[in-house]
């Protein structure tokens, strides 16, 4: 499908939802959702929420470092919940899921690869869609190297980091490492506080911000220090494979370069890239109408 099409069928599919506002937000308030609880090879309890009709065409939603479940309210709160089977979990380290003392259990791709399998087996997923957000870029890789693309409908790598090479972050990016693991705790916080405002090229209200800076804040150092230590060798042969694959990049995204996600539908033929002109790395946030409208169109069967 090319991009006149592929934007055409989006906003059709946008425009036939109802009680969305501009935001692609329900008007008529967000739904909390059904807990669920995975339970990983590793003895791990993994805390996850589902939305909308069990029956419905699947979306498994994977989010970036020191974000959590909750990063995803614009998607969960509008009209995706009434068309599809939507679910999101906190990462190992991350929200309400456990956190494993030792940086070595978050340095693995493997243990994170398990993990969304854990997440689709308690959700009870049939061929989910996945939606990976920049740290979730490798975790969808590992996944879909250790899994296999067998038991999902399609990828939609967002912002997604899908090789850890200086040359595709930015600097800014590449300056947070040492911050976010320094053992100063005057250090990290003020770091932390400064990685989630970079991820916004429009910035969400202080509200919003203050709510978003107290789940960044609860993920513990261990996790910075792991997940450099993550391989992403072998995995542009994984990606590359990919039947169905639906690139989207911020081009005002302050972490991670544009050039992170062209790469991909350079190795890739059925990938399809989608920019969006005035977002940042957060850009499903930003630009949370146009989001979910490509999403459904991209997702649904």
């Amino acid at each position: 499908m090319d991009r006149r099409h592929f934007l055409g069928a989006a906003v059709g599919l946008a425009s036939a939802a109802f009680g969305v506002d501009a935001c692609g937000a329900s008007t008529i308030g967000a739904t909390e959702g059904d807990a669920l609880t995975a339970h990983t090879p590793d003895g791990l309890k993994l805390s996850a929420r589902a939305y909308g009709d069990p029956k419905a065409a699947e979306i498994l939603f994977l989010h970036g470092l020191g974000q959590s479940r909750l990063s995803w309210e614009r998607q969960t709160g509008g009209f995706l919940a009434g068309q599809f089977r939507l679910v999101t979990f906190d990462l190992r380290g991350h929200g309400d899921s456990d956190k494993p003392a030792a940086a070595e259990a978050y340095a693995q791709g493997e243990r994170w690869a398990d993990d969304v399998q854990a997440v689709i087996e308690a959700a009870g997923l049939r061929r989910p869609t996945l939606v990976a957000w920049s740290l979730g870029g490798l975790v969808a890789g590992h996944y879909l190297a250790k899994h296999g693309d067998g038991r999902v409908a399609g990828v939609n790598l967002v912002a997604a980091v899908t090789k850890l090479s200086p040359d595709l972050l930015t600097p800014k990016s590449l300056g947070f490492a040492s911050k976010l693991t320094s053992s100063d705790l005057a250090v990290r916080a003020a770091a932390i506080e400064e990685f989630l405002a970079a991820c916004f090229f429009t910035r969400p209200s202080d509200a919003v911000f203050r709510r978003m800076l107290v789940f960044n804040s609860i993920v513990p150092r261990e996790v910075q220090e792991g997940v450099v230590k993550i391989s992403s060798e072998g995995l542009d042969a994984v990606f590359a494979k990919i039947p169905r694959v639906l690139v989207t990049h911020g081009a005002r995204d302050a972490l991670v370069r544009l050039e992170m996600s062209k790469r991909i539908s350079s190795f890739n033929p059925r990938a399809h890239l989608s920019i969006y002109p005035d977002a940042g790395h957060a850009l499903f946030y930003e630009r949370s109408e146009r989001f979910n409208a490509e999403l459904a169109a991209f997702a649904s069967p």
